[in-house]
């Protein structure tokens, strides 16, 4: 098994983005999540990085297999809300 390497913590003031927030929290790769909603895994490395604005029929796919809404994942810098109080 290959052992991974622990990423950098985040600068002060920063925030991972919604997208890569759900997703890990679903224990989900980023292929997979690419594979998902039909795109490659770099549109997805480019959307986690705020490098990408989806279109809308690609941020509804993102946003229902997360069990969220477009506008959480990427509406004016609202928090992910707790898992105890997501839509499922």
């Amino acid at each position: 098994m290959m052992s991974r390497k622990a990423s950098p913590p985040a600068a002060a003031g920063t925030r991972d983005h919604p997208v890569r927030v759900l997703r890990k929290d679903l224990r989900m790769t980023q292929a997979e999540l690419a594979g998902s909603v039909g795109v490659s895994r770099q549109t997805i490395v480019a959307v986690e990085q705020g490098d990408y604005a989806p279109s809308v029929f690609l941020a509804l796919r993102i946003a229902r297999l997360l069990g969220t809404t477009v506008e959480v994942l990427f509406g004016a810098g609202e928090p992910v809300p707790e898992k105890s109080e997501r839509r499922t």
